[in-house]
């Protein structure tokens, strides 16, 4: 579960214990890292997704306006990722491959090569290389590398964005796989350019942001997605 998640979850459980309220505070990052087990850069980048998401706002300085406020009920911004979940189904899936060339070479572009974020990516690949693995389980990991990569650049909007798709992405991918005529060669080709990517990313190269669109291009031209067309995509 990502840190975002964890924090969310949190928040649920304090308002519907009644120890937290909207309108409340939370406790401050070096705290919530302690109770959730997780670092405080991890707390901070969960609080920037959450406030991006409508959840929360961020205070600094000091005064009555200091400290992170829960603003709204996070069912609400779940039922906001949720309409979008929704309405990505009844979207022409050349719409959705635009919008993450769109968003995931920016992001590749603005990633600093430090972000701890690569090295959970890293470990991502690790995980596909092992070999083994089922097709749907292949392409969750391969969505969770490349949110990885869009968190790595910073931008709490993105990475919501990104989480928000999370779902049609990975439902589409799958649906595609159908249409490709080596499911294996394909895997080995995603591997070696997933490779490539975060290498690219890792020594600041300007070349990133092109891997990333030549990447998942690639995989919806390969599997018989022209420019513009559209699938039938089963909920």
């Amino acid at each position: 579960m990502r840190t975002h998640q964890l924090v969310l979850s949190w928040i649920e459980a304090e308002l519907s214990e009644g120890r937290l309220t909207v309108g409340g505070r939370l406790p401050a990052e070096r705290t919530l890292a302690e109770q959730l087990k997780v670092s405080r850069t991890s707390v901070r980048e969960a609080i920037r997704i959450l406030e991006a998401m409508g959840v929360v706002r961020a205070g600094v300085g000091s005064g009555p306006d200091a400290g992170t406020v829960v603003i709204s009920d996070p069912t609400a911004a779940l039922g906001s990722a949720l309409r979008l979940h929704v309405a990505t189904q009844h979207l022409p899936v050349a719409d959705i491959v635009e919008t993450r060339v769109l968003l995931e070479s920016w992001a590749a572009s603005k990633a600093s090569p430090q972000a701890p974020e690569l090295e959970a990516a890293g470990r991502l690949l690790e995980e596909m290389a092992a070999g083994g693995l089922d097709v749907d389980e292949f392409l969750a990991l391969d969505v969770r590398f490349h949110l990885a990569l869009a968190d790595a650049a910073g931008n709490a909007v993105v990475s919501a964005m990104m989480g928000s798709l999370r779902e049609s992405i990975q439902r589409y991918a799958a649906q595609l796989t159908s249409n490709l005529p080596d499911w294996e060669a394909t895997a080995s080709r995603l591997k070696a350019e997933h490779r490539e990517i975060l290498a690219a990313i890792r020594n600041d190269d300007d070349r990133a942001a092109q891997l990333v669109a030549a990447h998942i291009e690639g995989y919806y031209r390969e599997a018989g997605l022209a420019s513009g067309g559209t699938v039938p995509i089963r909920p």
